[in-house]
């Protein structure tokens, strides 16, 4: 939905795509991110600031209970599922949301696409030693939808 406001209110050549640094001009005045998405709400939706902040907190919010949540799961199945497990998770997790509260935007940017990068190397590996697994299975499936069209 962001988008398409965003490319709604560029109809009237508001600014050009592919800035530079993921900024655009507007009115002489550059803009990134929430900025284009806050001037692209403004434009249709009265009080649309207070809209947009609602909503983004809600979503920073959401996002690291989930993500809380996902990677205490995952710290457990490495670590075990004891107490000092637990709470050494959670001190780590808290360390890092005020490392992040402190940090610039772009090094967030930079440690979060670092570390989804690095979550491909262990996915590939897993991938790997199953496909033959998953090789099986997709022929099993294929073969009873075969079956069942005979029949």
């Amino acid at each position: 939905m962001t988008a398409l406001v965003i490319i709604i209110f560029n109809f009237g050549g508001a600014f050009e795509y592919g800035g530079t640094n993921g900024t655009v001009l507007i009115d002489g005045v550059a803009y990134e991110g929430a900025g284009i998405t806050s001037m692209a709400f403004a434009e249709y939706i009265p009080y649309s600031n207070v809209f947009l902040t609602i909503a983004v907190v809600l979503f920073a919010v959401s996002t690291m209970i989930s993500w809380s949540y996902y990677g205490l799961q995952s710290w457990k199945y490495l670590f075990g599922r004891g107490r000092v497990a637990d709470l050494t998770y959670k001190v780590l997790f808290l360390v890092f949301v005020v490392i992040g509260a402190a940090a610039s935007m772009n090094s967030i940017w930079a440690f979060s696409d670092a570390m989804i990068f690095a979550m491909v190397f262990p996915n590939m590996v897993g991938l790997y030693f199953l496909f033959p697994v998953v090789k099986k299975q997709l022929a099993r499936y294929l073969g009873a939808i075969n079956s069942e069209k005979e029949s």
